[in-house]
């Protein structure tokens, strides 16, 4: 009997073995690149090296032996196919046509079974372009809006006509790399080769990625194909983070399309040099913000000006917006509200989704602006903060009631006395403390940071509505096998999803067959993302279990559900329950007015961070974090607590060393010897805390886990140097180069002493 087998029954709440962590660690897992079919190419992108402009010519040397090499560009789109990639706008094109937009945009493909006689024919392609306009590098200058939102509560005049004191500060934050382990890559097959394409299917990908179905729909558009025509299979996928939500899509078409002119497969696998130059980041931001409060800290009036960078083209920005704004205002009740958001287009590649997509900004600017509040009142920032956080029966900012599962106050309360316990355990000094007094010692300057924040879980307002996502499970002989189109990549789906469905069946974990999804054999469950997994989807495969369990009819012990499940399948054949979402009745939202029940529920946390700060070199090491997060249930806490740990590691990198550097449009440090990330040994310590407030919507009680610990960190790293050094840090990453010229204006001199 397996390991897996020989789990009880009542897995959630443990740590029970990963579902395909055997695979991995034995090396029987198959990632993308150790897939090779007969007489596969091998395919490359010919991209632009200018941010804007006409394309002129595209010149293959005459002298150069074209023989063996497939060679594709927009001309070659298929009749009745679209050359533009299907998703929110039809705005990008798969391969430029006329014009450019950005540095590394598409315009031709190349493809040749020998890699070093491929990169031979790159050498021999060039672009000729007319650059007729001057480029757009600065979104905070750019005069074209990609996407507004406004959202409005209460009389914002009649808000700040009773505010006693108003505080206004303006915040930035950066582009940053998802950096997922394993680069982007895709294999695509035609019509009927290698057998592998399907019955009837006329396109086959297998690819590193997050959403399948998104695939689908991509090359449904780009060869005007029906659904049953293409065919997606996830391959075991090293981390996204987002960074594998939309772009697969376009690296799927790009492999497609030569392998639909070459009649062969065709696998093509970026490098990590390329993958960081072409594919999105998270999207920068400017935010400004103008507070009216009390005198004794109440907050009576907010009016949050925001802005992202978008890039050349529209890809996820508009529910990146939406995101940012309606968490604008953090875990924060305020009466009077007006949160004007905008992506601006600029000549840089298209920015897209990454963990927490557009709250991470946003939270970072409101929770700065909370100690800029706090210091301008001569008030305790974390007084400041229990003062107006939301409780039960507030209303956030889009005029929703929060009916449960609200935990604002108990993170707070719970990471204060566990950063307390920590401090003493320590026996650091008093200047350690959360009340944030600096201190300045051999080791440099020292100081404590908070932050508190909230993150909604699942598509925000009617979009899970319109995803209309679909989940199933399938009797077997000896259990169940689920049918998901939700991806592993790395954190845990297939595994937290057996646990759901193995309680509620009352069956072991090992009994319930999970696999990566292949859209010929699966429904689709909606994109990975959003934190929606295990809420949205697990609740509909607990929904189709309950179904099956009363197909079955009563039973004792797991042995009699196998009896009746084999004498079931005996008598009827295959049996399958698919189930559709379906909205909670009292989720009510209006996508024209931003008013209403936003998302069914919020995740809470509460982040204290301590820093140094050398005096000399102005690096600030970020020695210890504590991280108390409500999820409402840890289906397997384990990892759960790594989906945490990992948030933060990437918010203190986003907020202390992740410097991506634009130079004329493109990426000038597209490697990992100078985009610097924290390794293991600049990761500070971490004491994690799960608080289970349960949502009665989610499966067991279940909220979102995967981007809340995202947003909080950042704010409190920057809070803790503001604390360290009394100078107000507004902007992220926070360099040396950066806090050196802040420390300057603050006390002209002081770098040279």
């Amino acid at each position: 009997m397996s390991n897996r087998e020989a789990a009880s029954t009542g897995s959630v709440g443990h740590n029970v073995p990963r579902a395909e962590g055997i695979d991995k660690v034995t090396g029987r897992a198959r990632y993308v690149d150790d897939l090779v079919f007969p007489g596969m190419l091998y395919g490359r992108t010919v991209r632009s090296t200018v941010p804007c402009g006409r394309i002129r010519a595209i010149v293959r040397d005459p002298g150069f032996d074209w023989s063996g090499f497939t060679y594709v560009d927009a001309s070659d789109i298929p009749p009745g196919g679209k050359n533009v990639v299907t998703l929110i706008t039809e705005d990008q094109p798969y391969l430029a046509k006329d014009r450019v937009r950005h540095r590394e945009e598409p315009i031709a493909l190349l493809a040749h079974a020998d890699r070093r006689r491929l990169e031979e024919g790159l050498a021999h392609i060039r672009v000729e372009y007319e650059e007729d306009e001057a480029p757009i590098l600065d979104f905070t200058t750019s005069p074209t809006v990609l996407k507004e939102i406004t959202i409005a509560k209460g009389d914002l005049a009649e808000g700040f006509a009773q505010a006693e004191v108003i505080v206004e500060g303006t915040y930035r934050t950066g582009h940053q790399e998802q950096l997922y382990i394993e680069p982007n890559g895709v294999i695509a097959l035609p019509d009927g080769a290698h057998g592998a394409a399907g019955p009837g299917a006329a396109v086959t990908v297998y690819g590193s990625l997050q959403c399948p179905y998104y695939v689908v729909k991509a090359l449904r558009g780009l060869f005007g194909l029906p659904e049953d025509r293409v065919r997606v299979v996830q391959m075991t996928t090293g981390g996204g983070f987002g960074g594998k939500e939309e772009y697969p899509s376009v690296l799927a078409g790009h492999a497609a399309l030569l392998a639909h002119k070459a009649g062969r497969s065709v696998k093509m696998i970026y490098d990590r040099t390329e993958d960081m130059l072409a594919t999105t980041k998270r999207h920068p931001a400017f935010v400004r913000h103008r507070t009216g409060l009390t005198r004794d800290g109440r907050l009576v009036a907010v009016d949050i000006d925001l802005m992202l960078d978008g890039g050349a083209y529209v890809t996820l920005s508009p529910v990146v917006l939406s995101r940012a704004c309606i968490h604008a205002t953090g875990p924060y009740r305020v009466p009077h509200v007006r949160i004007r958001g905008r992506v601006m287009m600029t000549h840089t590649p298209p920015n897209g989704a990454f963990r927490g997509f557009g709250a991470p900004q946003s939270q970072f600017a409101a929770e700065v602006q909370m100690d800029r509040i706090a210091e301008e009142l001569g008030m305790d920032p974390v007084e400041l903060r229990r003062k107006n956080l939301l409780r039960l029966g507030d209303a956030t900012a889009t005029g929703q009631v929060l009916r449960e599962s609200v935990s604002a106050e108990e993170v707070l309360d719970r990471a204060l006395k566990l950063h307390e316990e920590r401090r003493r355990a320590r026996g650091a000094g008093s200047g350690d403390g959360q009340g944030g007094q600096a201190q300045e010692g051999r080791q440099g300057m020292r100081g404590t940071g908070i932050a508190c924040f909230l993150h909604g879980s699942g598509f925000t307002g009617g979009g899970e509505v319109r995803l209309a996502s679909r989940a199933g499970i399938e009797l077997t002989k000896d259990g169940v096998r689920l049918r998901v189109g939700s991806t592993e990549i790395g954190q845990g789906t297939r595994t937290m999803h057996a646990q759901i469905v193995s309680d509620a069946f009352g069956i072991p974990y090992g009994w319930v067959e999970t696999s990566d999804p292949d859209t010929a054999a699966v429904p689709d469950s909606g994109p990975t993302v959003a934190s929606r997994t295990c809420m949205v989807v697990g609740r509909i495969l607990q929904r189709a279990a309950a179904k099956i369990r009363a197909e079955l009819g009563p039973y004792q012990s797991p042995e009699e559900f196998r009896e009746r499940a084999r004498a079931l399948l005996a008598a009827r054949g295959r049996l399958v329950v698919d189930e559709q979402y379906e909205k909670p009745g009292e989720i009510q939202w209006s996508d024209e007015t931003y008013q209403g029940d936003a998302y069914g529920a919020y995740a809470w946390g509460c982040n204290i961070a301590d820093v140094e700060v050398d005096p000399l070199t102005y690096e600030v090491r970020c020695t210890d974090v504590t991280a108390v997060i409500d999820i409402g249930k840890a289906i397997h806490p384990l990892l759960a607590e790594g989906q945490i740990e990992g948030g933060t590691l990437q918010a203190v990198g986003w907020a202390l060393c992740e410097n991506v550097v634009m130079q004329g449009g493109r990426m000038a440090n597209p490697t990992l010897t100078n985009y610097i990330i924290p390794t293991t040994l600049d990761a500070p310590r971490m004491a994690v805390e799960i608080v289970e407030n349960p949502y009665s919507q989610g499966p067991f009680g279940a909220k979102g886990v995967g981007e809340c610990p995202m947003d909080g960190p950042a704010a409190a790293v920057a809070n803790a140097i503001s604390r360290a050094t009394g100078v107000r840090v507004t902007e992220i990453p926070a360099t040396p180069e950066r806090l050196m010229e802040a420390l300057d204006q603050a006390e002209p001199g002081r770098s040279g002493r």
